[in-house]
Order: C-alpha cells, then structure tokens, then sequence
C-alpha cells in the first residue's frame, strides 16, 4: 500500500509544526493575549510568565542562561543582529567568516564592506568543512568576529564550532554560529564550545515560522547594538511587542527536541541511510555532496548526473524536495554552496536536497527513492548527453 502523497522532504527548508507545541500555543492565541510587557494585570503577567518559562527552554537546549536568551524573528534577524550588532558596538575592524555561510550572514559582512570593515571569506574543502588552521591563520589583531554556521543548511557538513570557539577565545575574538540546522538535532553547549552568539529559529525543529532566538553571551558581555529601536525589549538589544505565542511555541520545541534527540539521531539517520542505499542501488553516476560522515543525520544531497534536478522537481510531484536552499531556490545560477566544493556547473545544477525529518517513515522512504529512480530514468532517456 502506498503512502499517503505528497510526501514532505524538504525538512532543511522548514518542518511542520509538531502537535504538542500547537497546543502549548493555542491558548496564547485565544484566552492568554496578553502582552508580555504589560505589567498591571493578569493577562500580562501570564504572558510574561510564559516567555520566561520559553527562555528557559531555549537556554536549557543549548546550555545557557536564561538571560543571555534575545528572542527575534528568526535565524535571519539573529544572524543581523550578532553580525552587524557587534560590528557596529566595535566601529570598525575585521570579520572572518566562510564562503558557503548562509545569506544571512554573507549579506550582512557584504553591508559592512561598503561601511568600511574588512572581510576575510574563508574557503573550505571538497566536502565542504573549513579548516580551523585557515581561522587561526586570518586572525589577525584587529579582528573583532569569527563567523562560521554549525551545519550548513544545503549540504548538511558539520564544522568544527568547537574547535574554532576555543581558537577564538584563546585569540580574544567573539566567535558567532549560525545554528539553525542543528540546534534541537544535535547536543551544542555554548560553554563547552566556546560560543559567544548563536542563532536559532523555531522552524527548523517543529516550532512556528517568524520566531526565533539569538545567545549573547553575557560574562563577558558581548557588547552589541540593536538592530531595531523602540522600547528597549530584550535588555534593549530588540525592540518590540514580543510574540508571546510564537515564543511558547519556540520553547516547546527545543523542550521536545531535547527529549527526543537521541532516538530521533538512531532512527532519521536510519531512514537518509536508506534512502541513499536505494538511490545509489538504482542509479549510476550519484554522487555524494558534502563530508560522508560529518553532516547532519537527516540530510542527503546528490548530485545525479543527466538529470537536469528542476526537471527532476516538477515531474516528482508527489514529492516534496528540493534543489538547494529554499532562501535562494528561485535562483537560476548553480549553488554558490555547491560550487566553493568545486562542483562542475554541470553536476551543480543537477543536485537535489532530501531532508528527511521526524515524521518521515519507511514506507515513505521506499515510495520517495522509487519515483525519484523512475523519473530519472525517465530524464535519461530523452537527454541529449545520456
């Protein structure tokens, strides 16, 4: 019996909201409307409770404090914010980061550039992991930030955030991660890593769109200027009226994401692996993109040769996937991220994404590398190169 179609995945663009944080939610849409900032009544102390309750959680999931908690829109306003917060708190000095970065961050160092700053983009290997020698090497005595996403949104490699926290704090240079694939996936510890500002986004991880965090570290304090002005919410680094129910829903899903972590690596792990014995079972010339084993659990993206991939997306219409990032899926140029591996144009363009996530299941597995082997097939044989 066949599953129930389309079947979604495309989890590295965003995750269906998870029922339980729904619930939590839910009343903070009707009953509870308060605001959190209003401080005379009963509806503003329950949402006001409700944040700091969400702050926990957040900090819980990444080891934090409460405090050092900045709730935002999302991982694009967090990554703004540390990235031209710091730099504009400095005035001036220079800013390491890598070339496959998220726009977020790679627009954000462009902006300083035409303010002034200096900025080193960093490369990386044919698997796509950056070097820490290649940090510690442009460290230089004016550098004020080091830049680098805990797993990269497209290809799914896990760099060493450790390694180069540590580096940079023996440098006395602010370190920022961009961890918005792999929080709630993965364990982070901003002490044990050396984490001075991380970014988070609850769509990542079964929580709602348009919400999100950023840790500032605050012993030492990182200092930082606001990107938005008006009110001094969050210890004034983030003006406005707080989204109490998008912040709730925040919490309970690192909450969730904490709990079911392990068993969610072992069996979404399970699931890419066999996906990807299927795939390469059935198909010559499939070819891995990004370090083998370094990379997230539930992340697969091949390049297949012949097969032009947006061909590939409109005859899978009964799947839901994708051929890079969803930030910049209406791009016609082959994935920056893709390229700075040293992809050919060719296989570039012929890259899908699969992001397979906690409600993915076998017989969706088997029902997504069984279309995707036909229409490839398919393609093959009206390819004028085949």
């Amino acid at each position: 019996m066949s599953p129930q179609t389309p079947i979604y995945v495309d989890n590295h663009a965003t995750t269906p909201v998870d029922e339980r944080v729904l619930q939590d939610m839910l009343p903070f849409l009707t009953d509870h409307f308060g605001n959190a900032a209003s401080r005379t009544h009963s509806y503003g102390w329950k949402a006001e409770s409700a944040v700091d309750r969400a702050r926990e959680q957040v900090a819980d999931l990444i080891s934090a404090q409460p405090k050092d908690i900045v709730f935002t829109s999302g991982a694009t306003e967090s990554d703004n914010l540390a990235v031209k917060g710091v730099a504009n708190a400095r005035g001036g000095g220079h800013i390491i980061t890598q070339v496959t970065e998220h726009h977020a961050v790679l627009d954000s160092c462009r902006a300083l550039e035409q303010k002034g700053f200096r900025i080193t983009y960093l490369s990386v290997d044919s698997n796509g992991r950056l070097d820490p020698e290649a940090v510690e090497t442009a460290i230089a005595d004016d550098t004020i930030l080091v830049s680098v996403m805990s797993a990269n949104n497209e290809i799914g490699v896990l760099q060493p955030i450790e390694e180069i926290g540590w580096l940079c704090k023996s440098r006395n240079v602010l370190f920022h991660t961009d961890a918005t694939q792999s929080v709630g996936k993965l364990p982070l510890d901003v002490e044990a890593s050396g984490i001075d500002l991380l970014s988070i986004t609850a769509h990542k991880m079964y929580g709602p769109k348009g919400v999100g965090a950023l840790y500032v570290r605050s012993r030492p304090r990182v200092g930082l200027v606001a990107e938005i002005d008006g009110g001094g919410h969050e210890r004034s680094m983030r003006s406005g009226t707080l989204n109490v129910s998008g912040i709730v829903g925040l919490g309970r899903a690192c909450e969730l994401s904490g709990e079911v972590m392990a068993s969610e690596h072992t069996r979404v792990g399970d699931l890419r692996n066999r996906l990807k014995e299927q795939i390469f079972a059935n198909l010559d010339n499939v070819f891995l993109n990004g370090h083998p084993t370094e990379r997230l659990y539930g992340n697969l993206n091949v390049s297949i040769s012949n097969a032009d991939s947006e061909s590939l997306l409109m005859r899978l219409g009964d799947v839901a996937l994708s051929s890079g990032s969803a930030c910049t899926s209406a791009a016609l140029e082959p994935s920056y991220v893709l390229k700075a591996l040293g992809l050919s144009n060719h296989l570039a363009q012929n890259s899908v994404r699969f992001g397979l996530g906690r409600f993915n299941t076998e017989e969706e597995v088997d029902y997504v590398a069984r279309r995707v082997v036909e229409e490839v097939g398919r393609l093959r044989e009206i390819s004028p190169t085949s």
